[in-house]
């Protein structure tokens, strides 16, 4: 059976460095690999009890994933507006 839990990892230490205009830190690879981050990934910043805390921003579906979302079970039925004015159909 396999088990949820998170390997440990022994604490670690980065050194702040200049990037440009900004700050910067690198993660070392075995915390990417464990927590699956990858280059481009994009990740949300939150000051939670003087720590910065990193989540992974939740990437927003594509309308092509969107609509193969969408079966004849979840569709609803064709909804009449009436007609208001002089329309031609």
């Amino acid at each position: 059976m396999e088990s949820n839990e998170q390997k440990e990892v022994p604490l670690m230490t980065a050194k702040v460095q200049k990037w440009g205009n900004s700050l910067a830190i690198r993660i070392p690879s075995v915390i990417a690999e464990q927590l699956a981050i990858r280059q481009g990934l994009e990740l949300e910043m939150v000051i939670e009890n003087q720590a910065i805390k990193l989540i992974p921003k939740k990437k927003k579906p594509t309308l092509e994933e969107l609509l193969a979302k969408i079966t004849p079970e979840n569709r609803h039925a064709e909804i009449d507006f009436g007609v208001e004015g002089n329309e031609l159909f």
